[in-house]
């Protein structure tokens, strides 16, 4: 099965919310030329695909399920890093002779996945200049996600790190209602901390003082967005609205 067929719904809204993923960046052509260097794999829920200091050598396209992210701090605190979704691409490519990863690829909810080589990878990209040059353009778009987290995580506070994380959330996992955006994603306060660099108890004020302020509320477990334009102001987003949604995301 080509990969286009897997993230046919890129752009337009699946389940209510947008699907993102690699299919921003690659052709048919050169989405179909990864898909023949994969193999499957299928992962349960709790999975670890791999772990903070193992050995670079392989990439991981999801093509169902979740992955979270996570990198341990000196103290032992997780911090959650990035919860990936069908169509991403995820994984580190070393830069020298031996490379390790920096964080641990954790399985969400059960994931059907595409495992490709480095090596193989490799050949692709001596091969194919056109393919390599789309490859560049994502990697640039991973770190730029990347910078505006820290942005985000490092500037305006835990309450603008928060603001700014329940706006990614949207993006990505966000459904219209008639009365705001629910996200579509179960979260614990303590998860939520973990994205952020917070504690839950600091979680749990953050949230109830956006409730006071009729910012968000709670559906059957999951948080309604009713006033996205005031977390906006709280993270001083500095786009919004025109802010692309392929980088303003988890």
């Amino acid at each position: 099965m080509a990969i286009n067929t897997l993230v046919q719904n890129h752009g337009k809204t699946t389940n209510q919310h947008t699907i993102y993923g690699i299919a921003n960046f690659f052709s048919e052509d050169h989405l179909n030329l990864l898909q023949g260097i994969m193999y499957s794999k299928r992962a349960g829920a709790k999975a670890v695909l791999f772990w903070e200091g193992d050995k670079t050598e392989k990439l991981y396209f999801i093509r169902s399920g979740k992955v979270k992210l996570r990198k341990t701090t000196e103290e032992g605190k997780d911090l959650i890093l990035s919860i990936l979704q069908k169509g991403d691409l995820l994984g580190e490519i070393g830069a020298y002779e031996e490379s390790f990863h920096t964080y641990s690829a954790e399985v969400l909810e059960e994931a059907e996945l595409g495992v490709l080589l480095q090596k193989d990878l490799e050949v692709l990209l001596y091969q194919r200049g056109d393919f390599a040059v789309e490859f560049m353009k994502w990697m640039g778009l991973m770190q730029r996600t990347t910078e505006s987290k820290f942005r985000d995580l490092l500037l305006f506070g835990k309450p603008g790190a928060l603001a700014s994380t329940l706006i990614r959330l949207s993006n990505m996992y966000g459904i219209a209602t008639g009365d705001g955006i629910r996200l579509d994603i179960r979260l614990t306060n303590m998860e939520i901390a973990d994205l952020i660099g917070s504690t839950r108890e600091g979680v749990n004020r953050m949230l109830s003082t956006l409730k006071d302020e009729g910012i968000i509320g709670m559906l059957n477990g999951q948080i309604v967005i009713y006033h996205l334009e005031k977390l906006r102001r709280i993270c001083h987003c500095p786009s919004c609205p025109g802010c692309p949604k392929e980088i303003c995301r988890i």
